[in-house]
């Protein structure tokens, strides 16, 4: 007898971009979605914001990076952080004088 398993279901992944960076390994990730709205058709933006572990501390504030869903890690940490997809533009610092 065979066995079939079935393949194990991925992590859900998603792209967003980081929001805030100030706690320690730990990043605040916008997500964007884009859906049509029930009457009148028209697509509309949905944002949605998610706590993602982040164990390097290698997303910095603008960053778009991808996260996967993981085991709770806090009470509001479901997600870590898979890698940075394309870092921010820096910007220069201007100093009033």
């Amino acid at each position: 007898m065979t066995d079939t398993k079935e393949p194990r279901q991925l992590q859900k992944e998603r792209v967003g971009e980081v929001i805030s960076d100030k706690m320690s390994k730990t990043i605040v990730v916008r997500v964007e979605r884009r859906v049509a709205h029930p009457r009148f058709k028209k697509i509309i933006t949905r944002y949605s914001k998610h706590y993602a572990h982040d164990e390097k501390e290698e997303a910095s504030l603008g960053d778009v990076v991808r996260i996967r869903e993981s085991r709770p890690l806090s009470r509001l940490k479901r997600w870590s952080l898979v890698g940075v997809v394309q870092k921010a533009a820096q910007q220069a610092s201007v100093t009033a004088g």
